[in-house]
């Protein structure tokens, strides 16, 4: 099977002044093409951090990691966020959409913005995404006239455009209610089943992580639980 990502060793050290706090402790990780990975773990215990390594959002104080294939630490900070744009995939707690783009316009969004604006390849990809996630009768609706379980939805769409090697998932149903939950991880399984696509979803909820085939656990800065499921339908 096709290796996504690995991680070797990887450490954060965040110094505040003098002192220093260690907040990752030799993190060893795999994730390969087409896995749907739960992360777990107390406030404090590093996921999010792990998620902003990860996310190339954050350099790791020591460590590797290479996402199919490519070190990307080793790369220049440019270079590194031209990987991040085409080749990773975001979904957060917060949709984080431009509120006075329409839908199909932040869906394209990671497309256009390189390119300075969005070709009618890049309208119809996106069109074609809001139609995958039920919303074919908002891809003109501007982001404030949707409802959260809505954007969220919007926000995965605009996460597959760059058709990524990784989708990266922080609390992804933290903000919604039950039902919305329901229905925007329905959505991330039917992605991750039909099209092959890998998923890392840190998550607090339980009923998450049941409905995912891997959970890891992190525990004070370390990996201490790696466990394969058979998840929940």
């Amino acid at each position: 099977m096709t290796q996504v990502l690995e991680a070797q060793g990887i450490e954060k050290v965040f110094l505040n002044g003098d002192e220093k706090t260690r907040v990752l402790k030799g993190i060893d990780l795999t994730l390969d093409k087409g896995e749907l990975v739960a992360l777990l773990g107390a406030s404090g215990s590093g996921k999010s951090t792990l998620l902003s390594i990860v996310g190339l959002l954050l350099r790791p104080t020591a460590g590797r990691l290479t996402i199919s294939g490519e070190p990307v630490y080793e790369y220049t900070e440019q270079k590194r966020a031209q990987f991040r744009n085409r080749r990773l995939g975001f979904v957060f707690q917060f949709h984080h959409l431009l509120p006075d783009f329409t839908a199909m316009e932040n869906v394209a969004f990671p497309a256009a913005a390189p390119a300075g604006g969005i070709s009618s390849d890049m309208r119809d990809r996106a069109r074609d995404l809001l139609t995958r996630v039920g919303l074919e009768d908002r891809i003109d609706f501007p982001a404030t006239r949707l409802s959260g379980g809505q954007k969220q939805r919007v926000a995965i769409a605009r996460a597959l455009m760059n058709r990524p090697d990784l989708i990266i998932a922080d609390e992804p149903t933290g903000n919604l209610d039950r039902k919305s939950a329901d229905q925007v991880l329905d959505l991330m399984r039917e992605v991750n089943q039909q099209d092959g696509a890998t998923f890392l979803i840190c998550t607090h909820d339980e009923g998450v992580a049941a409905r995912c085939g891997r959970r890891l656990t992190l525990e004070d800065g370390q990996l201490v639980s790696n466990v394969a499921i058979a998840p929940d339908q």
